[in-house]
């Protein structure tokens, strides 16, 4: 129609169509699902794919994230007792952002945002539990802990 243009003839998100509500969720899996098929297919336990952590390389500490490639690649490849060995930390993470991602495609589907609001209480919970992660698994008693 001349004069009218598309923004004026975009729908609410509530009438938007399903495929419509639920592209923004699946163009996330995709990028998720492709990050995770690469890290499947280039394994980070051959040296010189990745960089190395620069908290381990310069001090000799592990950080919360150390092993989480390696972890990743074990997901992918269905081992799930050598995930938690290389980063526990981060297969539980793996399992939130499923959750949420979850959570956001069927309110999504449903036309509705997804709304997370943590309370201080949540926020300073996961800094000490990567706190404490990042201790236990520096410590001599942590030694199951490093990846």
């Amino acid at each position: 129609m001349p004069g009218v243009n598309a923004e004026s003839r975009a729908l609410p998100p509530g009438q938007q169509s399903l495929l419509g509500r639920l592209a923004v969720p699946a163009g996330a899996l995709a990028a998720v699902a492709a990050a995770f098929a690469y890290v499947g297919a280039v394994d980070p336990n051959q040296p010189g794919h990745y960089p190395a952590c620069p908290l381990l390389r310069y001090a000799g500490l592990y950080c919360p994230g150390c092993g989480g490639l390696r972890s990743a690649h074990a997901v992918v490849h269905g081992d799930f007792a050598a995930a938690l060995h290389d980063n526990a930390l981060a297969v539980a993470g793996y399992l939130v952002c499923a959750v949420v991602w979850t959570a956001w495609t069927v309110q999504a589907a449903r036309g509705r945002r997804l709304r997370l609001d943590p309370r201080p209480v949540h926020l300073w919970s996961a800094l000490t539990l990567f706190a404490v992660f990042t201790v236990l698994r520096n410590l001599p008693l942590g030694a199951p802990l490093h990846p």
